[in-house]
């Protein structure tokens, strides 16, 4: 099974992000090789990712918020339809044991992440940077305008 390794093309120069996104990819990994090593496993593995992506989306979830994205936004649109099928694939296997689910699961993350990485969270990191937000504290050096729009977008300057 091909899985993803973290690589510097998945840094995006915020310190925290890349830290969570490193776990992220690290656990995606540990539930490959568990599929091909440890199947039994599986449940456990999946059950880590699993959490650590919900913390991990709420994690820049809580940022959009304090820079202004709008709660109908598509970063967050797309958070909400991984969690959903993860939760799925995690309540089918543990009623079905299918690990060929789980398979197709770590195979679909391992292409999706790093697109969602380089354009969703490149984005949100950039706003970051340009906003002078500290993840850390929420300090925030350059608040929004008090007339500015809510971000619907991903937040890069392509998308509103």
């Amino acid at each position: 099974m091909s899985t993803l390794a973290w690589t510097a093309d998945l840094a995006l120069d915020q310190p925290r992000m890349d830290a969570t996104h490193r776990e992220f990819v690290d656990l995606l990994a540990a539930l490959a090789r568990t599929l091909d090593d440890a199947p039994a496993a599986a449940g456990a593995a999946l059950q880590a990712l699993t959490e650590h992506t919900v913390e991990h989306f709420a994690q820049e979830e809580r940022w959009m918020v304090a820079l202004g994205y709008a709660a109908e936004n598509c970063h967050a649109f797309q958070h909400a339809s991984v969690l959903n099928v993860l939760r799925e694939v995690q309540r089918l296997h543990a009623a079905e044991a299918d690990l060929d689910l789980v398979r197709r699961l770590a195979t679909e993350l391992a292409q999706w992440f790093p697109a969602h990485a380089q354009m969703m969270d490149a984005a949100l990191a950039q706003t970051m940077a340009e906003r002078g937000y500290d993840p850390e504290t929420g300090e925030l050096a350059v608040p929004a305008a008090a007339d500015a729009a809510p971000i619907t977008g991903c937040g890069g300057a392509s998308c509103s």
